[in-house]
């Protein structure tokens, strides 16, 4: 499995353009899995917008801190858990696996790379906050 998830995060950062040149041919279920999200997702599938998230929103989700500790430490959403983004996948057991789960990062860039492996480590319930901790200092419907 750990081929498969650095796999996955090359193909991420290059688009996506080159995944079934990195995929082994022993992951071609990880592979077909993912090409059925992308041609079943809309554009926006999987976010969801700081201004969205109001207080019975903010009330039912369990949100995740995917920065590192040192930026988790100098401010984050009330009640977040702190999980770098690059350990993930040793700790998708600390992901619910039912309920709202947010994963949010700076600006939703490290957000967006976790959220589309939990989704493949079987997460179906977690979303990336598009524009991370940035745009829910600027414009979070509710802040506690």
């Amino acid at each position: 499995m750990r081929t498969s998830i650095r796999a996955i995060g090359l193909a991420t950062v290059l688009g996506l353009a080159v995944l079934p040149m990195v995929v082994q041919a022993d992951d071609e279920a990880v592979a077909e899995a993912i090409t059925d999200y992308m041609d079943f997702a809309t554009e926006t599938a999987g976010i969801i917008l700081a201004d969205q998230i109001d207080k019975d929103v903010f009330e039912a989700a369990t949100f995740f801190d995917v920065r590192s500790a040192v930026e988790y430490k100098k401010g984050h959403i009330p009640g977040a858990r702190n999980i770098e983004w690059r350990s993930l996948p040793g700790r998708i057991d600390e992901i619910p696996e039912t309920g709202l789960v947010v994963f949010y990062c700076n600006t939703g860039m490290r957000s967006a790379q976790v959220t589309f492996a939990a989704r493949l480590m079987g997460r179906e319930n977690v979303l990336v906050m598009q524009g991370g901790m940035e745009e829910w200092q600027k414009s979070a419907a509710y802040k506690p």
